[in-house]
């Protein structure tokens, strides 16, 4: 991540002074693009390391939706600094025009050059981490979405730039860059907003996949001493954690202490179906108030305790 950080940093310094040399509102979009992915790449790394964190008594399920939070910001950085700016340059482009200095055209289209290379070999590095964590099941990580999805506008977004730059220099008109950068403009915009609904989601208690939850009603429903499973409810609250509750209906003649034996083999179960599972939570619907209340059967204990 550090060394990704870095290359953005230097590429953007790098379409700044082309942009600047050749008065190229395309390049000076693409230099805007660059400075956002490398602020996103600050608040993933934060997102990594404050995620991290144990639990505490302020924090009790943890620390996992850090990870949410900080890419819901990379998100409105890029819509804010690069799709913002790109579109700025591209209307003021078709308002003004652009200062025309060819000359400068050359080196920036080998500042873009070198661009693509660096940003295609960090897609392809992306990629394969995606690959590794078990294709798109690794997308569920919003660090490693957030990185795909930069890596794969930046390599867009140069080939875009690009292409106005050289239709500028064969025609004459400048129009082609401002519609180079309004294109760069609407992409950014467009990953910005997937992005963010993707963090938003999660952030306000997303729950787990669907298949996750019906293999744990398949589990609860197997035991012979549930009647019926009355509700369930899954969140996410990590990466690789979640939060399990559920309201089941107990068969008739368990005396309190049986209760409690079947509560706690169904939350080892489950905590072994499920690893992510790590919140387990069971409310017994069928006994008396006081003895709900009384017993451990209904106090949420972790799962696999």
């Amino acid at each position: 991540m550090l060394v990704a950080l870095g290359a953005n940093l230097v590429i953007a310094i790098a379409k700044a002074v082309g942009g600047l040399l050749a008065g190229s509102p395309a390049l000076l979009s693409e230099a805007a693009h660059s400075v956002a992915d490398s602020l996103n790449e600050v608040f993933l790394l934060a997102a990594l390391r404050r995620s991290r964190r144990p639990a505490d008594r302020r924090h009790p399920f943890g620390y996992g939706k850090e990870r949410f939070f900080w890419s819901l910001l990379a998100a409105v950085g890029i819509f804010v600094m690069g799709g913002c700016f790109s579109f700025f340059q591209g209307v003021d482009a078709l308002r003004n025009g652009a200062e025309e200095k060819f000359s400068g055209y050359v080196a920036g289209l080998a500042v873009l050059g070198l661009a693509l290379l660096a940003e295609g070999a960090s897609l392809l590095r992306a990629l394969h981490q995606v690959r590794r964590q078990g294709g798109r099941a690794g997308l569920r990580d919003p660090a490693l979405r957030t990185v795909v999805a930069e890596d794969g506008t930046a390599v867009l977004g140069v080939l875009l730039a690009a292409l106005g730059m050289v239709l500028h220099m064969v025609t004459g008109q400048v129009v082609w860059e401002a519609c180079a950068s309004l294109a760069i403009g609407v992409l950014l915009v467009f990953v910005a907003y997937r992005l963010g609904r993707e963090a938003r989601d999660q952030l306000i208690g997303e729950a787990a996949d669907p298949q996750t939850g019906a293999r744990i009603c398949a589990l609860l429903e197997a035991q012979p001493e549930i009647d019926s499973v009355e509700a369930l409810f899954t969140m996410k609250t990590g990466l690789d954690s979640a939060l399990v509750a559920a309201r089941v209906d107990l068969a008739p003649g368990l005396d309190s202490e049986q209760v409690e034996e079947v509560a706690v083999r169904i939350k080892r179960s489950i905590a072994r179906t499920v690893p992510e599972a790590d919140q387990i939570f069971l409310d017994v619907t069928d006994r008396l108030a006081h003895e709900a209340a009384e017993s451990p059967a209904a106090t949420g204990e972790r799962g696999g305790a």
